[in-house]
């Protein structure tokens, strides 16, 4: 369905005076306030993910086998009166790594400590963390690859003893004592395993990696989400948004929040198919989870260069964007769904990428 300039233009008025309504920023256009399918967190996400986040694992939805490995794993140690090991989850942003977090403490009935890598600038910092817990509590790092190196080698007596080793005084006088740590259960969460040190990887006894998401487990997570936003919707609707999320739960509950704004504005409140389609159309996510900038990449490869390798400073400056920004941030979905190639000539845009473009593809594709 096609919208003309000028009611695409009330429509959108429309809907930031809905998200004026509930606090949050405005922004000038669709394009201007940010990508909707990015997994990273954005300020826009923090009024409603801690209420929509499961707190057990019965509730959380996907990941089966690691919500199931987890039931045995804190089982065992709640039987035996130990903390759990010290667990690590990896995996693309906005999979559910804190949530997990959050849901392992609650199900061993422990208080969580919550901190992140770059927070914690210096060993002090860290100690005064530590001293701070009580026995069987769960402190949760957050990007764990990003810690300080001196900070990390505190941290290695603490996950394997429970023991600080602190040097008081400077030159001859100086000297080291060790201070014991109630027992604790150290849970980071990465999204870029490879940065992980080996020492710091190997004192990790658990170790999950997350992957992307089933549509059927997206829809569930949907539907549960509108339900605690106490919004109607139907199951195909709730498959069309998961359709559309990229396999990423955060995105699903984002996309979902601007289903029900355009519902709320355009229709009866009630989130239909028809609605569904007509709001992620108006909000330029297609049928792959793709935006305006994802397309726009995909039309340069294949009609601005049939086809050709194109190097990505060409292909950066040819859609306007900065070459790191193209790469780490809209290139992997586009490589992960087969639309293109890196090769040692540039990128290219394979046949899936013409087709789903409705373009030509050159003789030589």
């Amino acid at each position: 369905m096609m919208w003309e300039a000028d009611e695409s233009q009330d429509l959108w008025a429309d809907t930031q005076a809905v998200h004026n309504a509930s606090g949050r920023p405005s922004g000038g256009s669709m394009r201007e306030a940010g990508r909707f399918v990015t997994g990273d967190l954005t300020s826009d996400d923090l009024d409603v993910e801690r209420t929509l986040r499961p707190q057990m694992l019965d509730d959380y939805c996907g990941q089966d086998h690691i919500k199931e490995s987890l039931r045995i794993l804190i089982a065992a140690a709640q039987s035996r009166g130990e903390s759990l090991d010290h667990v690590i989850f990896s995996g693309p942003p906005g999979l559910g790594k804190t949530t997990l977090a959050a849901v392992v403490a609650n199900e061993l009935g422990a208080q969580i400590k919550t901190t992140s890598g770059p927070a914690i600038e210096r060993t002090g910092d860290l100690a005064a963390i530590l001293t701070n817990l009580q026995p069987g509590d769960v402190l949760f790092i957050d990007e764990i690859h990003r810690l300080n190196r001196s900070v990390e080698e505190v941290l290695y007596p603490a996950m394997e003893d429970f023991a600080l080793d602190i040097v008081i005084g400077k030159g001859p006088a100086a000297r080291s004592i060790r201070l014991d740590i109630p027992r604790f259960t150290l849970v980071g969460a990465t999204t870029r395993s490879g940065m992980l040190t080996g020492p710091l990887r190997d004192r990790f006894g658990i170790s999950f990696r997350l992957d992307y998401y089933s549509i059927d487990d997206l829809a569930q997570i949907v539907s549960r989400s509108a339900s605690i936003l106490g919004v109607l919707i139907d199951l195909p609707s709730a498959k069309e948004i998961a359709s559309r999320s990229r396999g990423t739960p955060r995105l699903a509950n984002r996309l979902l929040k601007r289903v029900r704004d355009y519902a709320q504005v355009r229709g009866t409140g009630a989130i239909t198919l028809d609605i569904t389609r007509e709001a992620l159309e108006f909000f330029e996510i297609d049928e792959l989870g793709l935006d305006w900038m994802d397309i726009r990449i995909l039309e340069t490869l294949c009609k601005t260069f049939r086809g050709r390798a194109v190097g990505l400073t060409t292909l950066a400056s040819a859609i306007g964007e900065d070459p790191s920004t193209l790469e780490d941030v809209y290139e992997p979905y586009l490589l992960q769904r087969g639309l293109i190639v890196r090769t040692p000539q540039g990128r290219v845009a394979t046949l899936a990428a013409f087709e789903h473009l409705h373009v030509e593809p050159p003789s030589h594709i």
